[in-house]
């Protein structure tokens, strides 16, 4: 789960993160009364669960509370379009209206997992303020990294060795090394899968302030952290996506025209692999697990006729917990409720009771077309996709 700037900022500060005074409004006139009280001069910032949010014209600086309700006008509302959001952008529902700092240098510091080690690393950069992964790749020996125990969290040798790496020293150092153990421990304690400043702020008085913040979460620990479920912004979600969730499925919007609908992520990963294979795109991912019933196959399929990007349908489905009867009963009930639908639907089905669910689908008012392998099956849902047969 993603979250805005605003509310990874509010978690940061209970950990002792320092971060500019700032505030989330949803109108230019609240914009220009917050600029006024932060003393007439602060930075309009867009919030969207995306980045590079000034790339894109979403990050301003005002010199005036006049100024500052002109740019909050025109950020609230826009449809911004960053690296991370596609052509399609996102919409600007609130604008963080933060006092104007004085800058003397900007560093990057983030906590993500190491799939190598299975572990935390944390990771910091001299050069702030731009894309870690353009850093990566020009100099990789820019990037400092920290393997962290997850049991004992950061220790303070390893804290005060990457501040001293990003040429900090004294009060600032110590600030610097403080604020690094409190990340960790905020990323480690709110079950976070990514926490990331970019960039650090060293303020012209040495101040170590967070001027920028993204946190992501991981879904399954939830549970165990209502407040932090609670700032789920469903608006900056995709609508499936978020229908989808209603019923546990695992649905992932794509850019594709073929839509998927399979049983087992592996099945599901090897079936978008083989669209590919044969030149067409997945519109989705969507596995609709090994054990699941006729109501959420209904769902799922419903789901994906729904999304208007769609040009064909495949149904990859093995029989094993998951009977092929139920998945074909599931099905033709999604079919019923919307019998006007034109897509071409390819089917594959295998496994356990393969030849009652092959028959239902046969005797459904729909032209199924059946396949019988997935090399076929892929075949002839991207010559479907396409306009063929």
């Amino acid at each position: 789960m993603k979250i805005h700037e605003f509310q990874a900022k509010e978690i940061l500060r209970r950990y002792g993160v320092a971060t500019p005074r700032g505030q989330v409004v949803e109108s230019a006139a609240e914009a220009a009364e917050i600029c006024r009280d932060w003393g007439g001069r602060c930075v309009v910032k867009a919030q969207i669960h995306a980045g590079g949010r000034g790339k894109g014209g979403g990050v301003k600086l005002a010199g005036t509370p006049e100024e500052a309700e002109a740019i909050a006008a025109s950020i609230l509302g826009m449809q911004l379009v960053t690296p991370q959001t596609g052509p399609e952008g996102q919409t600007v529902r609130k604008v963080l209206i933060e006092e104007a700092l004085d800058i003397a240098s900007e560093l990057y510091l983030s906590v993500t997992l190491d799939r190598a080690s299975g572990k935390p690393v944390l990771m910091a950069s001299a050069s702030g303020g731009m894309d870690i992964e353009e850093v990566a790749a020009k100099d990789p020996d820019a990037i400092i990294r920290e393997t962290i125990d997850p049991q004992l969290g950061i220790l303070p040798f390893q804290a005060r060795s990457v501040a001293s790496k990003l040429g900090l020293e004294g009060s600032t150092g110590r600030q610097a090394a403080k604020l690094i153990g409190s990340l960790v421990t905020a990323y480690l304690d709110t079950d976070a899968s990514l926490v990331e400043i970019n960039p650090l702020l060293i303020t012209g008085e040495g101040g170590v302030v967070a001027l920028d913040a993204k946190m992501n979460f991981d879904d399954n620990a939830l549970f165990r952290h209502p407040d932090i479920r609670e700032m789920r912004d469903l608006a900056e979600e995709n609508p499936l996506e978020v229908e989808a969730g209603k019923y546990d499925l695992n649905y992932i919007k794509l850019d594709g025209e073929i839509g998927c609908m399979v049983n087992g992520a592996g099945l599901a990963m090897a079936t978008m692999d083989i669209i590919k294979l044969f030149g067409g795109e997945p519109a989705n991912f969507l596995d609709v697990g090994g054990s699941a019933s006729e109501e959420t196959v209904q769902n799922a399929f419903r789901i994906l006729i729904s999304d208007e990007t769609v040009k064909a349908v495949l149904i990859n489905i093995f029989g094993g917990i998951a009977r092929a009867d139920r998945i074909a009963n599931g099905v033709v009930a999604a079919l019923q409720e919307t019998p006007d639908v034109k897509l071409s639907g390819v089917v594959r089905l295998e496994g356990t009771n393969v030849e009652q669910g092959r028959k239902i689908l046969q005797e459904a008012n729909y032209d199924f077309i059946v396949a019988k392998d997935m090399a076929d099956a892929a075949q002839k849902v991207v010559a479907a996709a396409k306009g063929g047969v």
